[in-house]
C-alpha cells in the first residue's frame, strides 16, 4: 500500500475529477481513495483506466456505505463497486462507519470475499479502540487498516498505538484541516519557512515519518503535485514533536460515538 495518496470525497464525478485523477497519475501517485457514498467510482475507474497505466500499479481503496451494510448488502455492494471501478478486484475495501448490530456481518461478508479474490486487504473506518475490540473476537481475518480524521489538532495517539499492537496500519483522512486551519497555526508557518516547504508539505510529511498513510484530497493540478514533493526532506524530532503537541482532541469531521 502505497503511504501517500489521493482522496476524492467532494471532487465531483466529471472533469475536475478525471483531471484530477490523471495529474495524480502523472505525478506519481498510485493509491485512490474513494467510497460508494461519493459517487464517482465510476470517474476514478474510468479515469485509471484511459491512463494507460497498468491496472496491477494501481491501489485503489473503496468503501461500504451505513445504509449498504450487513451480509448480503455488503456482498452486493462491493460487486456494485467492481462495476464502477471497471476491475474484478479492490485492493483495500473498508467499512465506512461502524453502524451498531451490523458492522460484524458486513464484515463477515467481506472475509467472504477476500477469500475469493474480489478483495486483497479488508479494514475499517472511523473505528474507534472499543469498536474494534468489540470486532476482534468475531473476526477471522484481522483488519489491516483503520482509516481516521489525523491532524495536528486530533492526534489520537492512543489509538495509533492501539492499531500498532494490533498489527492494523493507521492511515488519515482530512490530514490537512480541510486546508482552512493551516494558516492560523504559527508552528506550521515557521516549519514551513525552515524547510522551505509549504505548511501542507509540513504535514504530510509528518505523517509519512509517523508511519501514517495519508490521503489529501484536491482537484487543483498544481495542488496534488505540490503534496507529492515531499520525498527529498525529513522533519527532525523535535519538529515532529512540536507537532504532536498541537493536539486539542479537537474533531473536524463526525465523531464515530454519535455519526451512526
Amino acid at each position: 500500500m502505497p503511504q501517500l495518496g489521493l482522496g476524492v470525497w467532494q471532487a465531483g464525478n466529471g472533469q475536475d475529477l478525471d483531471r484530477a485523477v490523471k495529474t495524480a497519475l502523472e505525478t506519481g501517485y498510485r493509491l485512490f481513495d474513494t467510497a460508494s457514498f461519493y459517487q464517482n467510482e465510476d470517474g476514478v475507474g474510468k479515469a485509471i483506466a484511459e491512463s494507460g497505466i497498468d491496472r496491477s500499479s494501481v491501489f485503489i481503496t473503496t468503501k461500504v456505505w451505513n445504509d449498504e451494510q450487513g451480509y448480503q448488502e455488503t456482498k452486493t455492494a462491493i460487486q456494485r463497486s467492481m462495476d464502477a471501478l471497471r476491475t474484478d478486484y479492490i485492493d483495500l475495501y473498508l467499512i465506512h462507519w461502524p453502524v451498531r448490530d451490523k458492522y460484524k456481518d458486513t464484515w463477515r461478508a467481506m472475509e467472504e470475499c477476500y477469500q475469493k479474490g474480489w478483495l486483497r486487504a479488508i479494514g475499517l473506518s472511523n473505528f474507534l479502540q472499543h469498536h474494534i475490540e468489540d470486532l476482534l473476537p468475531h473476526c477471522s481475518i484481522k483488519p489491516m487498516v483503520n482509516q481516521l480524521e489525523h491532524h495536528p489538532l486530533l492526534v489520537q495517539k492512543d489509538l495509533q498505538l492501539f492499531c500498532q499492537q494490533n498489527q492494523i496500519q493507521f492511515e488519515a483522512w482530512r490530514p490537512l484541516m480541510g486546508g482552512s486551519l493551516l494558516s492560523e497555526l504559527e508552528l506550521l508557518q515557521e516549519l514551513a519557512q525552515k524547510y522551505q516547504k509549504t505548511s501542507a508539505q509540513i504535514l504530510l510529511r509528518w505523517n509519512i515519518q509517523n508511519n501514517i498513510v495519508t490521503i489529501p484530497k484536491s482537484i487543483t493540478p498544481q495542488r496534488i503535485k505540490d503534496n507529492y514533493n515531499i520525498w527529498d526532506f525529513a522533519l527532525e524530532e523535535a519538529d515532529m514533536l512540536a507537532i504532536d503537541a498541537l493536539d486539542q482532541g479537537r474533531r473536524l469531521g463526525p465523531d464515530p460515538d454519535t455519526f451512526v
